[in-house]
């Protein structure tokens, strides 16, 4: 989550300020922390299924 909510802050300050590479490197880091939450549930789904199968 801290990606995703560091990238948010990155992109609104480039927007008030102009900046516009500021303001894509935020758009980038959120979508990084996007990535890696739906990495996290994936990962979650898969030991959730594993642990099924094996009881």
């Amino acid at each position: 989550m801290s990606d995703k909510l560091a990238g948010k802050a990155k992109e609104v300050e480039g927007k008030l300020t102009g900046d516009k590479a500021r303001e894509a490197q935020g758009k980038a880091e959120g979508l990084l922390g996007k990535a890696k939450e739906k990495i996290n549930d994936v990962k979650e789904d898969v030991i959730r299924v594993v642990l099924v199968k094996s009881f």
